[in-house]
């Protein structure tokens, strides 16, 4: 019986790891990143093929586990290449990611990366602060520094 009880424990856990990936298309990432909000949104744009995506992924982290007046969201852009999102769960799972991750369901990453941002080339990883209050955006094209996101949140924020 008790080998049941942490079968179905190990089953139910994993399955919840993976439920915070939601297929999303430009339009509710739009919504996203026009919506008011409380806190200051962190959208790192990144990809699990991507060597200094998955460099910079504990920065991110620390950020959102250690800052409640922060929303980290990690938007996958693998589709073009990958559309397996499991790939993706999979990947979220072996690094224990638990910020918000998303999985971006666009082709053709050149006909809509400026509608997120006018000064993005498309460059991974990037990432994108904004302050619905202040109206202020900061955009950093590759990788994150220690110390850089902190920054980007000051200049945000005044």
């Amino acid at each position: 019986m008790r080998k049941y009880l942490v079968l179905g424990f190990w089953l139910v856990s994993s399955a919840l790891v993976g439920q915070d990936i939601e297929s999303i298309k430009l339009t509710d990432l739009q919504k996203i990143l026009q919506s008011p909000s409380d806190k200051v949104l962190v959208i790192n744009f990144w990809a699990t093929w991507c060597a200094p995506c998955i460099k910079e992924l504990p920065l991110l982290e620390k950020l959102h586990q250690e800052n409640s007046h922060v929303q980290v969201l990690l938007v996958s852009m693998d589709y073009d290449l990958d559309s397996d999102v499991e790939k993706v769960v999979r990947f979220q799972n072996r690094k224990k990611l638990q910020a918000k991750v998303l999985f971006l369901t666009e082709n053709d990453p050149n006909a809509w990366i400026d509608k997120i941002d006018k000064r993005w080339s498309g460059a991974l990883p990037t990432t994108l602060v904004i302050n619905t209050k202040t109206k202020k955006r900061e955009l950093v094209q590759g990788e994150l520094a220690e110390g850089q996101l902190e920054e980007l949140i000051k200049k945000v924020n005044n």
